[in-house]
């Protein structure tokens, strides 16, 4: 293999993946092209020459320094038929896809259409891929959130309230599950687990009776609005009530240790397997060991197991 290109997504430890792709492959003296503003730069075919030297000093960054965006015109074959053509005519022979579902799923489709070696690198704060242990960027995401819980933390404490925080995670309550166990929150509504606001509030109100004067409530921005409850939690319980979104926050910030070392072991990984001939796959770290898994498989749905780390979080706050 002579040649490979990288498309990424943005989270923490995307940079890192990129320099560990790079490196390893000029090792192999492999030519190795970036691909600028995600599946839209593939199809417009905007590309650029990485080198060891071009990826100096990345490790620590968020984002990506490909830029990256969400591409409807992907998602049409006209868009992913001119999307191949590119890679065909700039002799490109591997790509290597850095993102979450809907990059990989991308990755998938190219991988089925062109002749041209595929393999994704996972990367998401949701960390939702089946059969992925961790994503890159869910334990920089994870702790940022936490850092930021733990100063609302002090707040809420000092003026005696309850706090209603926000998470990301539209269809994953990873984030929203992991902080709150981190945080020694009293709740957490989660996308995988039905919730009942009267028996919350209920708790709260004989909480109250014994003398607890603060709450930290985390809700995944799938399952409700932090606004919404926390309207919910005043009108029930009388309680002043206040809202944190932490919004976009999570998916940036310099990436913690495991991120980074994370992503520089899937990144050698994934030029190490497209050099033995493999395509249509994702590696992964799985048991403190590297694997592969086919994309078709990554793709799936994955739903998050909440019950058992819900029930510690319950017991943990009593």
């Amino acid at each position: 293999m002579k040649k490979i290109a990288i498309i990424t997504r943005d989270c923490a430890g995307v940079n890192a993946a990129i320099r560990s792709v790079v490196r390893t492959a000029c090792g192999y003296k492999i030519e190795v092209v970036g691909v600028l503003k995600g599946y839209d730069g593939l199809i417009d075919g905007k590309f650029i020459q990485l080198n060891r030297g071009s990826v100096s000093g990345i490790i620590n960054l968020g984002g990506t320094i490909l830029k990256t965006s969400r591409s409807k015109r992907f998602l049409t074959d006209s868009g992913q038929k001119q999307a191949v053509k590119n890679l065909h005519e700039y002799r490109i022979e591997g790509l290597i896809v850095i993102g979450g579902n809907g990059s990989l799923s991308g990755a998938h489709n190219l991988a089925t259409q062109g002749k041209i070696a595929v393999v994704g690198i996972p990367a998401t704060i949701d960390n939702d891929i089946t059969d992925v242990d961790l994503a890159i960027g869910a334990d920089t995401a994870v702790n940022v959130a936490l850092d930021a819980l733990d100063k609302i933390r002090d707040t809420a404490t000092s003026l005696e309230r309850i706090f209603v925080v926000e998470v990301m995670g539209r269809e994953s309550g990873y984030i929203a599950m992991q902080v709150a166990l981190a945080g020694g929150c009293e709740e957490v509504l989660l996308p995988e687990k039905e919730s009942d606001i009267e028996v919350m509030c209920k708790e709260i109100k004989q909480g109250n009776a014994k003398g607890k004067s603060s709450w930290i409530i985390i809700v995944a921005e799938g399952k409700a609005k932090a606004h919404d409850i926390a309207r919910l939690i005043t009108r029930n319980t009388g309680f002043e009530t206040r809202v944190t979104v932490l919004g976009h926050i999570q998916r940036g910030g310099h990436p913690t240790a495991v991120d980074r070392i994370l992503a520089s072991q899937l990144g050698n990984y994934a030029v190490e397997v497209l050099r033995d001939g493999q395509t249509d796959i994702c590696v992964s770290m799985k048991n403190d060991k590297l694997v592969t898994i086919p994309l078709s498989v990554a793709i799936q749905p994955k739903k998050i197991k909440v019950a058992e780390t819900y029930k510690l979080i319950k017991l943990l706050t009593k």
